[in-house]
């Protein structure tokens, strides 16, 4: 055992273990400085610190053997990394503990690293939030991991699997530290290098749209339900007295169309086909129709009158419920949406690049029918209407306007990356376009892409998207080194 061996299993021996079904869990965590300015991974931290939690997975079999190690990045931004259940409960990590020790870091802000909401930045000038919020992006995600790489790792290459958004944070190493990794995995997480907002919108605004006709003629009976629904929150507004979803939230047409963020996953039609099902409260659950004088009737009711349903009770607790859930603002999902691709200093502010792009498109239009659905797009009345949000509405409003970031992506590094880089790209992605995401890889150094459409963007979730690609850069001779 070499002396990276010895010092890698000392510092694992010595982090809380336990077990969950099927898999051995430790944990443990490290300080990181919250501003990485003046900072250097693997070095002394100075200044405010945040904590950066972690765990290390293995299969039962291979606790304190000498196996490579796999970083799996986590899609977001603003996501934790998974709670295992079991091996095949997240299905990739059923392959990946075959083969490697698997490390699963909660990222700055998420998980149990220091937490980072809205009660986070309430107190806050705008100023001083949007400051904060800069500190939060790649430039300093993978400054943390390169200093847990360095400091609890022994400084040995990893292993990445970056899913989306750690797609993106994948560039983001081999651009700033290309010496630190020994292959990468990613799965619908290319982005455009070189990023920008609004062409990213330009592409998958229309990819909204068709994956909210595929749902339609799917379940076209849905067209008549998801109108209704619109048509009801629309009539209790103008009777002065808003729909209210169980948090408190206003229940507005456009807070509906961000139901169908999940349409880039499967099973997103039949999840949205469900969600609908329940939504009426009268009869057998009839599709009601809105009278002039904002009363709504049951279209399916039968006899010589139809009962008339009040639109501020039309709608079943049980939907409003569901409806909240899927819209819930995950605390910096939303907040750094749109800044996660500024990279350095930009040529023009990003200025709510989504929403410039969706108001190009009438057929989004809340009065639009057949209703279209919002994918990952922000919007500003989301900082208005959603309590979980309104605390960043002051720092958005100065970032949005900002021209000033961290450099995230070096474009001649990336060029002469010898780093193997093995991408599933997912054909029909409605949230990182394919044609941009093989564009990027056509200019990156030792890049391989899988295209596949048999997949959606969460297809590493299942048991075939990382074994495939691992095997294939098993049989590239790419994983040789390891």
């Amino acid at each position: 055992m070499n002396a990276t061996t010895q010092q890698t299993q000392q510092h694992r021996t010595t982090t809380a273990g336990y077990w969950v079904p099927g898999l051995h869990i430790e944990e443990s965590s490290i300080k990181v400085p919250l501003n990485w300015a003046g900072n250097t991974p693997g070095q002394n931290v100075e200044g405010r610190t945040i904590d950066l939690f972690y765990r290390v997975v293995d299969a039962p079999e291979h606790v304190g053997a000498n196996l490579p190690f796999l970083m799996f990045l986590q899609g977001g931004p603003g996501g934790a990394s998974p709670r295992p259940m079991s091996p095949t409960s997240d299905g990739w990590i059923a392959e990946a503990v075959k083969h490697f020790h698997v490390i699963l870091p909660d990222q700055r802000g998420t998980g149990r690293s220091t937490a980072v909401d809205g009660r986070t930045v309430q107190s806050m000038s705008g100023q001083d939030a949007a400051q904060l919020l800069k500190m939060f992006l790649a430039d300093s995600i993978i400054r943390d991991f390169e200093h847990l790489r360095l400091t609890k790792f022994g400084g040995r290459k990893l292993v990445t699997l970056g899913q989306s958004y750690g797609g993106f944070l994948t560039l983001t190493w081999l651009s700033l530290f290309p010496n630190s990794l020994a292959a990468c995995f990613t799965t619908g997480g290319i982005p455009h290098v070189p990023a920008d907002a609004e062409e990213t919108y330009e592409y998958t605004v229309p990819t909204m749209q068709r994956k909210t006709e595929q749902y339609y003629e799917r379940y076209p009976q849905d067209r008549e339900r998801v109108a209704a629904v619109a048509d009801i929150i629309t009539a209790a507004s103008e009777q002065g007295s808003a729909l209210q979803l169980p948090n408190g939230d206003e229940l507005t047409v456009p807070r509906l169309q961000t139901v169908g963020q999940c349409l880039g996953m499967k099973p997103s039609f039949e999840t949205l086909h469900w969600l609908f099902d329940t939504a009426f409260r009268a009869g057998a659950g009839d599709v009601p129709n809105i009278g002039s004088a904002g009363s709504a009737e049951s279209a399916g009711s039968t006899g010589a009158a139809s009962s008339q349903v009040d639109p501020q009770t039309a709608l079943t607790d049980a939907f409003l419920h569901d409806v909240a859930e899927q819209t819930y603002a995950k605390a910096l999902y939303w907040p750094l949406q749109e800044f996660i691709y500024a990279n350095g200093e930009l040529e023009k502010p990003i200025e709510w690049a989504a929403s410039r792009v969706v108001a190009k498109h009438a057929q989004f239009s809340p009065d639009a029918r057949p209703l279209l659905f919002f994918g990952e797009a922000i919007f500003p009345w989301m900082f208005e209407q959603e309590r979980q949000l309104r605390p960043f509405r002051a720092a958005m409003d100065l970032l949005m306007q900002d021209t000033h970031f961290g450099t995230i992506y070096d474009a001649d590094q990336l060029a002469r990356n010898e780093v193997p880089l093995q991408a599933a790209v997912y054909f029909d992605d409605m949230y990182v376009n394919s044609k941009l995401s093989l564009d990027t890889l056509s200019r990156i150094g030792h890049s391989h892409a899988w295209v596949t459409n048999e997949f959606e963007h969460d297809g590493v979730h299942g048991n075939r998207v990382f074994k495939h690609l691992y095997e294939c850069a098993r049989d590239r001779g790419d994983l040789r080194n390891l």
